[in-house]
């Protein structure tokens, strides 16, 4: 008698696991979203759930940084300037104002900027 007590009678029922998975997680998809999804999860038998964690667990993901770098701040900020200017210029021709020395010089000036900048975004970028 005393081996029965020792050992426990089998009850039955699923064994447990070490490691519950209990949390719930919901996602919002498209229709098209799932179902593709739900295949790519199929084609490597597994399902949905194993198939989602182990994609979250293990793959890597392209961070995208929302703040752009200072240079490229910059760059628009020259390139709105610049667009502000050409504007008031050329509602002036429209108008059939002739544009004075100083605002030629100044045409002459941003159409060097313009330039400038280029070269800068052209090396920034690689």
């Amino acid at each position: 008698m005393e081996q029965e007590n020792e050992t426990k009678k089998n009850t039955g029922g699923r064994p447990k696991k070490a490691i519950k998975r209990d949390q719930l997680m919901a996602i919002k998809c498209t229709p098209n979203e799932r179902k593709i999804i739900e295949s790519k999860a199929k084609k490597v038998n597994l399902t949905v759930s194993e198939y989602l964690r182990e994609i979250g667990l293990t793959a890597k993901i392209d961070y995208r940084n929302k703040a752009l770098p200072k240079e490229i701040l910059s760059f628009t900020g020259v390139l709105n300037h610049m667009a502000a200017n050409l504007n008031q210029i050329a509602k002036k021709r429209n108008s059939n104002d002739e544009l004075s020395p100083l605002e030629r010089a100044e045409l002459k000036v941003q159409s060097g900027q313009v330039k400038d900048l280029a070269v800068q975004i052209k090396n920034f970028m690689s």
